[in-house]
């Protein structure tokens, strides 16, 4: 990196999952707090339908319409990306006119992307080809940690309790559904059905009554409409609290925010997508439990982050019981950087500001070398 410029972050936002809408707007907010004296920021749109485009970068164009609700998106219209694998971190442009042409050498990259093909370790695998530092999880943990079966593996493997739960793949809905059903129905009377690999609450279904076999068979066509995996969850009685992670700035122990407790709007059965991004939800921070309990959902956050070889950053999801029981729920490698999102609330109320989380998530990112670590 040469030391006459600054040092060159690219945004990397969009993407071609359900999450796509967003992402844009969690990159709208981190692009309007970037030290522009100290980065130079580089826009990268991924377009639904899975182009890379040179993008504005203009945050106001990457927010939620407070008055009508529209959510943004990534243009099409934007200047062709492509990415060279002979120079390290290069961006280059493609135009009709001109053809292809390099843009810029790129020193890190914020991959600020949910859900498949942005935060189940596919992007993280072509920055590694790359050659390029980027924040967040590695390859491994963002692909176990996006698919909720194999997080839970990895969970009851080290001994940290969740929830119970039911596979489904797309091989035995098709040839083993009737056992299927009866697996689903010995969960309990109320189960809740979502997309293996999704996040924001998107493509989730509450079904009241296991039994009834018609509802559950919907709800997992509706959550096959975005994954054919998917995880069929018992529902847990109690309140949701959730933790943020920061990897250590001295490779130690991970900093732990304070946790908060999720209160979901009136008029929702559940923390759905639009319960959390479109409505009055709202989170008390530091949630009001005991101190022995905060404690222990500390570092329960702290040993899924290790657990699960996260870097970086995550948000650690629980549900804390009426008889004390602490299970953990989900486990978000980027978590949304959001004006409505649990992780920068958290770490406000912990001493860390908007801007210092991330430039943290920046210098962190920039202190890992690509490859096996």
């Amino acid at each position: 990196m040469s030391q006459q410029r600054k040092i060159r972050v690219a945004v990397v936002f969009g993407g071609r999952s359900s999450e796509h809408e967003i992402s844009c707007v969690t990159a709208g907010s981190v692009l309007s707090v970037i030290d522009p004296d100290r980065y130079e920021v580089v826009p990268v749109g991924i377009t639904p339908t899975g182009n890379w485009v040179l993008a504005s970068g203009d945050p106001e164009s990457l927010r939620i319409d407070t008055e009508t609700k529209a959510l943004p998106s990534v243009s099409e219209d934007g200047l062709d990306l492509a990415l060279p694998f002979d120079v390290a971190g290069q961006l280059m442009t493609v135009s009709p006119e001109e053809g292809p042409r390099r843009l810029a050498e790129v020193d890190v990259v914020l991959p600020l992307l949910h859900g498949p093909f942005g935060e189940d370790g596919t992007i993280q695998g072509l920055f590694e080809m790359m050659g390029v530092r980027y924040a967040g999880a590695g390859v491994f943990s963002s692909a176990a940690a996006m698919d909720k079966v194999f997080m839970k593996a990895m969970l009851v493997g080290n001994g940290i309790p969740t929830s119970d739960f039911v596979a489904i793949t797309d091989r035995t809905w098709k040839n083993e559904r009737k056992r299927i059903l009866d697996d689903v129905a010995e969960l309990g009377a109320t189960v809740f059905v979502k997309p293996a690999r999704a996040g924001s609450s998107v493509g989730i279904s509450k079904v009241k009554d296991s039994s009834d076999t018609d509802a559950v068979i919907a709800a997992v066509e509706a959550a096959r409409e975005h994954d054919p995996k998917v995880l069929v969850e018992a529902q847990v009685l109690g309140r949701e609290i959730e933790c943020g992670v920061l990897e250590s700035e001295d490779g130690g122990v991970p900093d732990v925010s304070h946790p908060a407790e999720v209160h979901v709007a009136e008029g929702f059965d559940f923390y759905d997508f639009e319960a959390k991004y479109l409505s009055t939800s709202s989170l008390t921070i530091p949630a009001r439990i005991p101190e022995e309990v905060t404690a222990r959902l500390r570092q329960m956050a702290a040993d899924v982050f290790e657990a699960m070889g996260c870097e970086g950053l995550a948000r650690v999801d629980f549900f804390y019981t009426e008889d004390g029981r602490v299970l953990v729920n989900e486990l978000n490698t980027m978590p949304g950087f959001t004006p409505a999102s649990a992780f920068p609330q958290m770490w406000e109320a912990t001493g860390v500001d908007y801007a210092a989380l991330v430039e943290r998530m920046i210098t962190t990112a920039l202190r890992r070398n690509p490859g096996l670590r």
